[in-house]
């Protein structure tokens, strides 16, 4: 029974623990400090998890393959003055991706001497109701970074299913404070 408690009590610990990140060179003008057990997702992976004409720059996952971290260069052309103005331009986008969206955080912030436009939040995609396969609604945390640089927008996607928010929303935090981008693309 007490070692019972002793679970009880130590699996919210084991669950937020804190994962051990190495410095990851993305290509020669971006690199993260991502979780150790993070690699380069293959190309089936990238074709189902983002079925688009666009490739991703980048694309990591986990053994797990439910956790995602990927870099994107956006069609949208902003000017680096234009960042409040592009900020809620990517936000009624993110709104329009989603059934519902729960903002936990948002803003524009400095890290590492650029300017980022950032949401972090928790989202539904419902599921259709008259579907064969009857799927219930799809939740997900999401942290988002936006980086205008020439008149590309570069795209810092961070994804988990919202039942493993609490393991790994301090290391998306971490993952998005460590991003330095030189250069100009």
């Amino acid at each position: 029974m007490l070692k019972l408690s002793i679970l009880l009590i130590m699996f919210p610990l084991l669950l937020s623990a804190q994962e051990k990140m190495v410095k990851t060179k993305v290509n020669d003008n971006i690199t993260a400090k991502l979780p150790e057990n993070f690699y380069p997702m293959s190309a089936d992976d990238i074709a189902q998890r983002y079925p688009s004409v666009r490739k991703p720059l980048a694309a990591y996952t986990d053994d797990s393959r439910y956790v995602g971290f990927s870099i994107n260069i956006s069609a949208t052309q902003w000017m680096p003055t234009d960042a409040a103005i592009a900020k809620d331009f990517f936000k009624a986008s993110l709104f329009n991706l989603y059934d519902k969206v729960e903002v936990i955080s948002e803003g524009i912030k400095e890290i590492n001497g650029r300017e980022f436009i950032y949401f972090e939040f928790d989202s539904q995609v419902n599921g259709e109701q008259h579907s064969f396969t009857n799927e219930g609604p799809m939740r997900k945390y999401a942290y988002v970074q936006y980086l205008i640089v020439r008149g590309k927008t570069i795209v810092f996607s961070f994804n988990c299913p919202l039942q493993l928010k609490a393991k790994w929303q301090q290391a998306a935090g971490e993952i998005m404070n460590s991003l330095k981008v030189k250069g100009s693309l």
